[in-house]
């Protein structure tokens, strides 16, 4: 079975990050970069790292279309497979990415797993700009399971990423029985004395019946 687990890899020192990456790519469907990481090592660190595994650049883009054009080709370029985005710019915003590379993912984030993360996001509005771009998919939170039953739901066949598993208090069997596709875990695994180890075995327990 494939795996549904997908590594936030929020590192900020480059080696440690590379090892790190290196070690769980064979337990991973992508690995999720945001920007402490390109931040501290530059964006040729999504080039290294896609050559171990599938790469998402998790930067929330939340710009005008320029903007977001122009981050979506610098990503695109570095050689990431996805990127995630905000949707409350608008749908003009959002396709701006997709006409960079119609074959690169797009994940639209409709509510996010932190405390109240919730409170300003328009869930059904969302769902529908995610639709109405042709989004590869979506953010929805493991710690609230009953938001990913209610996006399905809007969404369809839309793949739901969904993060807030371990440190947040998420439960990754939970999310996938309401929906989702993918957990996303991250401290839990790269901070682990065992990143591989800990990778291996988050993938087995999301191996649920589907």
């Amino acid at each position: 079975m494939a795996s549904r687990l997908v590594l936030a890899l929020d590192e900020t020192d480059p080696v440690r990050a590379r090892r790190i990456a290196e070690e769980v790519a064979p337990f991973v469907a992508a690995i999720k970069i945001n920007y402490p990481l390109v931040l501290s090592s530059g964006l040729g660190i999504v080039t290294e790292i896609s050559k171990l595994a599938k790469v998402i650049c998790d930067f929330k883009v939340a710009d005008i279309p320029n903007t977001n054009r122009l981050i979506a080709e610098s990503v695109f370029g570095a050689g990431a497979q996805g990127i995630i985005a905000h949707a409350f710019p608008g749908p003009e915003s959002l396709k701006a990415i997709r006409e960079v590379d119609g074959s690169k993912d797009l994940f639209v984030v409709i509510t996010m797993s932190h405390p109240r993360g919730g409170d300003f996001f328009d869930i059904e509005a969302f769902c529908s700009l995610a639709l109405e771009v042709g989004a590869t998919g979506v953010i929805a939170p493991a710690t609230r399971p009953e938001d990913i039953s209610r996006i399905r739901d809007l969404i369809g066949n839309l793949k739901i990423m969904s993060p807030g598993v371990g440190a947040q208090g998420g439960n990754s069997k939970e999310a996938l029985k309401a929906g989702a596709d993918f957990i996303i875990v991250g401290r839990g695994i790269y901070l682990s004395d065992n990143p591989a180890e800990a990778a291996e075995q988050y993938s087995r327990d999301l191996e649920i019946d589907d």
